[in-house]
């Protein structure tokens, strides 16, 4: 069993930057990818960044350049710092770990950007 606990998100300005932090605890493979994902009302759940265990990244064209997914093993806590932030950014954001062939999700952490 995993649990992941989300935190960092808030109401921000256009433009401004946010940290979003996912704190993982129980069972870890350590062969998995980890990721964040979002899900604005009225739309699916869209994939933002992943890493590897490797540390290979991944992001949604829609996120490069401008949104950062690291992680600190130490800690057994994930990053997706967010910059130049825009309305459209508006979500509930979540974590999520695949390993094994399993997924499991955090609660989330809502994300407004105001105009």
């Amino acid at each position: 069993q995993v649990q992941l606990v989300e935190s960092g998100g808030r109401l921000v300005q256009t433009g401004e930057s946010l940290r979003l932090s996912c704190t993982y605890s129980g069972t870890i493979a350590a062969s998995r990818t980890m990721g964040w994902y979002r899900q604005a009302p009225g739309k699916q759940r869209e994939l933002v960044a992943t890493i590897s265990s490797s540390a290979s990244t991944n992001y949604a064209d829609s996120v490069k350049g401008r949104f950062t997914i690291y992680r600190d093993n130490a800690k057994n806590t994930i990053y997706l710092q967010m910059n130049s932030l825009k309305p459209e950014d508006t979500a509930v954001y979540y974590c999520n770990i695949n390993q094994w062939g399993v997924t499991f999700w955090g609660q989330g952490t809502q994300v407004t950007v105001s105009s």
